[in-house]
């Protein structure tokens, strides 16, 4: 035997006798007769113990004990986790030590002279108490310098100080340099060849800064807003067939002074590609030439990445819709060099079909489940349908009941069916409010205002109001259930007395009440049927009055049926994106009192979204009046065109019939109104918006002939979407000024959507 052979031979013996070794102390491992955990200040012991792996009664585990130290130590509330072994009761006591974090006990600033300690302490969440964790402590120097840099503080720097109090305690202290505010002086794009650099600006939202800025905002850096910027840009060339372009991350650059920062954009083009074909695969459960009806984008023009979108949401609809829960689409783009065309294939996969599980409701501690599950379009058991969600959602948030409205699905896919869980977050219903404002209409109001949205969490709506205003005063009480008695129908009623003055000429005092009833006939169309009885008094008639206006002295009594049907598939009633309102109404007055007249009205609202939360609303509106069975009708009665829900930069009743004598609008029996309106997100946070508006319309006497000598203004305004209702401010100009007629017009109201 040589030697090597000899070396192998007692190597070998020696891995098999410690081999043995290890086995045999495996085998005399004793079993753990105790765990005792020490250490513990602020920790719960049971949330430890939640944690262990290794039990009382079982064998001593090396792995078991190791993994332990690493799961306790992975809860982020320890600075370290050891273990020691003691010999216990005929076996082993192992015992956990654990050495606690401190507790933040202070957190300050310095530094910080734009904004207040409270100022700061609002953009994070790290106050006294708090385990002293880095990355937490880290974490939210990072959200004041996101805030700081939201500002315009490009350059303001935050380093976080951590001072120990004791072994227990420590203090934190956020030192801040502020720095000088930096401005975007300018955007620069290099190699964008065939889309100019106006266009690209136009998509972003990060701008240079403005005169006007300062109301509007905008004008600092924002590193989430550049980054969306930059995906923005590239979805611009995708929709003009430039499938490869690249985007490279903005340059910053400061100028000497630090005060401005130009920013430039690198783009490079690659060629515009032209859409060579359209294929679908994948489909099993659809024939291809029906799901080819859904496509958009045409062969043989140039690629559009928007339309393709748009496909692949329509395809992954067509299959939500109809129980295919997990359904995807996924466009395989197979360029040509070459020819400078691409091959679009949209990759189907369905999945399972499933149906609806269990509805499950959480949040809701005041409003009772059953207001919740009547908005909801589907039931346990259905098939699933993807719009009946999203429909679902938007009639939980047109309730007005909730800050926040979320609909998780969740798939059990063994039993094919979904799960919905509708988690909701509940919002003051209930309003006292007490003010004042001024309206072009009524002068300076008082008001006083009681109403409740969601009456005892049943959906009932109840309000009592007051206003007092130099030309008006007011009272109202009003209630309405929505679904009476638990039924499927309506139910309203009011009463309300008020008085006004009308131009100087004459003053009207009104007392009455209405009941309404009303049905939904399917998930956008509804009707309603009405009766209105009405006290009116006209006094105080100007002695220098028109015949016309004299005429309309004493008592008026007026009961009138009313009938509408509505459609209104609106994405959200008080501030729509989407969607559109119609109506037509009519209403007949004379069984009974000594008023007598038939009115039609028609009322049509289109949204159309444009941009992100941007919207273009056209609404159109006419109507015509006559009398009926021989009596008269009250001015009051009329169609008055001209002011802020009509045709705004003109005053109440301008664009309509007026006195020969006085010039004061007299009413009309008929009238049409459009308007356009352009309405954009200023403070997207507090809920203000911007419109800009071209309206146009008139009011003719029934001697007139229809759509002559139309009225013409056009302006701009803010909108504030408050708790109590909206409130807008807008300017009109008057296009085609008459004499005797103002340039334009500031227009206040508040309570009323338009």
């Amino acid at each position: 035997m040589t030697l090597k052979q000899t070396v192998i031979i007692i190597c070998a013996l020696i891995l098999v006798v410690a081999f043995a070794v290890v086995v045999a102390a495996e085998e005399l491992l004793p079993n753990v007769t105790a765990i005792e955990i020490k250490g513990l200040r602020r920790i719960e012991e049971g949330a430890i113990r939640s944690r262990l792996s290794q039990k009382v009664g079982e064998q001593l585990s090396q792995e078991k004990t190791t993994e332990d130290i690493k799961s306790v130590y992975r809860m982020g509330y320890f600075d370290d986790v050891k273990t020691e072994l003691i010999p216990f009761e005929g076996g082993i006591k192992v015992v956990y030590i654990i050495k606690e974090k401190p507790t933040i006990i202070k957190v300050s600033f310095q530094g910080n002279k734009e904004y207040d300690d409270k100022e700061l302490r609002e953009k994070m969440p790290l106050s006294p108490g708090a385990i002293s964790d880095v990355t937490l402590i880290n974490d939210n120097a990072i959200k004041l310098r996101k805030f700081y840099e939201e500002e315009g503080y490009y350059l303001a720097k935050v380093v976080p100080v951590v001072r120990k109090v004791n072994d227990e305690d420590v203090e934190v202290t956020y030192q801040i340099d502020e720095g000088k505010k930096v401005t975007i002086k300018d955007i620069i794009f290099v190699g964008n060849n065939n889309i100019s650099s106006r266009k690209l600006r136009k998509v972003m939202k990060t701008e240079t800064r403005k005169f006007y800025s300062f109301v509007m905002g905008g004008g600092y850096y924002n590193k989430e807003d550049i980054q969306k910027d930059l995906v923005k840009i590239r979805e611009l060339y995708y929709e003009n067939g430039y499938i490869k372009i690249q985007v490279v991350d903005p340059k910053i650059e400061l100028t000497p002074d630090k005060l401005g920062m130009i920013i430039t954009i690198q783009v490079e083009e690659g060629d515009q590609f032209t859409l060579a074909s359209v294929e679908i695969t994948g489909n099993k459960t659809f024939e291809t030439a029906e799901l080819m009806k859904l496509i958009k984008s045409q062969p043989g023009k140039t690629f559009n990445g928007a339309i393709m979108k748009k496909d692949t949401e329509a395809l992954t609809k067509q299959h939500t819709d109809n129980g295919f829960a997990v359904a995807s689409v996924m466009p395989d783009l197979k360029p040509d060099d070459a020819t400078r065309t691409v091959k679009v294939n949209y990759i189907i996969e369905e999945g399972d079909k499933y149906a609806i599980g269990r509805i499950d409701i959480t949040g809701n501690s005041k409003t009772k489940d059953k207001v919740i599950r009547r908005q909801i379009r589907v039931d346990e058991g259905d098939t699933f349908n993807g719009t009946a969600l999203k429909r679902t959602f938007e009639r939980l948030n047109n309730l007005n009941y909730f800050d926040k409205v979320e609909i998780n699905p969740k798939p059990r896919q063994d039993e094919k069916v979904v799960d919905l869980d509708v988690a909701v977050k509940e919002k003051d219903t209930g309003f006292l409010t007490v003010g004042g404002g001024y309206s072009s209409t009524d002068g300076l109001i008082g008001t006083v205002d009681i109403t409740q949205t969601n009456l005892f969490g049943g959906g009932q709506y109840i309000k009592i109001k007051g206003d007092l205003g130099t030309r008006m005063s007011n009272a109202e009480l009003a209630y309405r259930d929505p679904y009476f008695l638990d039924s499927t129908y309506l139910f309203g009623a009011s009463l309300y007395k008020n008085t006004r003055q009308y131009q100087s000429e004459y003053k009207r005092k009104s007392k009455g009440g209405e009941l309404m009833i009303g049905k939904e006939l399917s998930e956008y169309w509804g009707i309603s049927a009405s009766y209105n009885l009405d006290f009116t008094t006209i006094y105080d008639v100007a002695w220098n009055a028109t015949p016309s206006v004299q005429a309309q002295a004493g008592d008026w009594t007026t009961s009138a049926v009313s009938f509408a049907i509505t459609r209104d598939s609106r994405d959200n009633v008080r501030d729509p994106l989407s969607g559109s309102r119609n109506q037509y109404s009519v209403a007949l007055a004379g069984l009974g009192g000594n008023v007598g007249y038939l009115k039609n009205y028609v009322d049509s609202s289109w949204y159309f979204p444009i941009f992100e939360e941007s919207t273009i609303h056209i609404r159109g509106r006419a109507g015509w009046l006559s009398g009926a069975f021989g009596k008269q009708v009250p001015l009051y009665h009329k169609f008055y065109v001209g002011g802020l829900d009509t045709i705004r930069g003109l005053d109440y009743g301008e664009a309509g019939p007026k006195d020969p004598i006085t010039g004061q609008a007299i009413g009309a029996d008929k009238m049409v109104i459009g308007n356009v309106e352009y309405i954009f997100p200023i403070l997207n946070e507090l809920k203000v918006k911007g419109v800009a508006f071209f309206d146009v319309g008139r009011g003719w006497t029934s001697g007139q002939k229809f759509g002559t000598d139309l009225r013409y203004t056009a302006g701009g305004g803010i909108r504030w979407f408050s708790p109590f209702g909206p409130i807008r401010i807008e300017y009109g100009f008057n296009l085609d000024r008459k004499p005797g007629e103002s340039s334009g017009r500031i227009e206040f109201g508040a309570g009323s959507a338009f």
